[in-house]
């Protein structure tokens, strides 16, 4: 089966890991479908110190017409050619309050949002929380498109543009990266290893690292505009275990890194990040 496993990580990168799941041929009117249940270890927003553990659902569907659900992201694979995958592309952006970035559901092959979530604003261990008086940001749904083009059966140059988040829903992130698959020998083993940037326009980071007049007069911050331009930087390690035709163990590892204006908003406790998942799935 050709689709390129990965648990999804969207949590603290959204459009960064909104990665489609590569074309699956497969009979007409057949599906693949993946659902399962992991474990997320994930910062508590884009830029946080502090990190929290979490569960992850997992639920991927493929059809053989080329629609897609893939944890919170849904699209449709519209090329006929093997080496280019294109279409459009629908994604959650995840809910951020004062306790930070949510929890969602996870796919076998590509992005993972948030919904909603609630907890202690004032104090994340033991130091004051940087998001204390910022305005919520609401859960948004992101719309856009897909483009990966294969370099080599191993090599996926991916990219993908979505619209719609932050406060005023003007936020746009663009995402270009790279990935390798890896199949060792022990064919139940695979291994991708991805790289990649995002870029942001100003709506979307204004929304995300900003800092209003009036969240500066609640928060005691400085004002702070931020700019469009490059959000960040991610390495990802993707094992991918097939423990039998139906179970499958997949662990994620991604690094994360603000760029520029992203970097210096005051909300940023520490620029790079990491987070970890691990998770299994069944296949129906």
């Amino acid at each position: 089966m050709k689709t390129l496993f990965a648990l999804a990580l969207g949590t603290m990168s959204c459009a960064a890991w909104a990665q489609t799941p590569a074309t699956n041929p497969m009979p007409d009117g057949s599906h693949d479908m993946y659902v399962g249940l992991g474990a997320i270890a994930a910062p508590r927003w884009q830029g946080a110190e502090s990190s929290k553990v979490s569960a992850l659902p997992v639920l991927q569907i493929q059809w053989s017409t080329g629609l897609f659900i893939s944890g919170m992201s849904a699209g449709i694979h519209l090329s006929q050619n093997p080496t280019l995958e294109f279409g459009p592309l629908v994604a959650i952006q995840p809910r951020r309050d004062e306790s930070g970035l949510a929890t969602g559901v996870g796919g076998t092959g590509g992005f993972s949002g948030d919904v909603s979530t609630a907890g202690p604003p004032s104090v994340i261990v033991g130091t004051r929380n940087r998001l204390a008086g910022m305005n919520p940001i609401p859960t948004r749904p992101m719309g856009g498109g897909f483009f990966n083009y294969y370099l080599a059966p191993q090599w996926r140059l991916t990219s993908s543009i979505l619209y719609g988040a932050g406060s005023e829903r003007h936020g746009g992130l663009l995402d270009l990266g790279v990935q390798r698959l890896v199949s060792p020998l022990a064919q139940p083993h695979k291994f991708s290893f991805s790289a990649g940037v995002s870029v942001a326009n100003r709506a979307y980071n204004q929304s995300y690292f900003g800092v209003t007049v009036p969240e500066a007069v609640v928060s005691g911050r400085r004002v702070y505009p931020a700019a469009g331009g490059l959000k960040d930087a991610h390495l990802g390690v993707r094992w991918n275990w097939a423990l039998s035709p139906e179970w499958m163990l997949t662990s994620n590892l991604l690094a994360t890194r603000l760029l520029g204006s992203a970097s210096n908003s005051p909300l940023v406790e520490r620029p790079t990040n990491v987070t970890v998942s691990t998770a299994i799935a069944y296949r129906f």
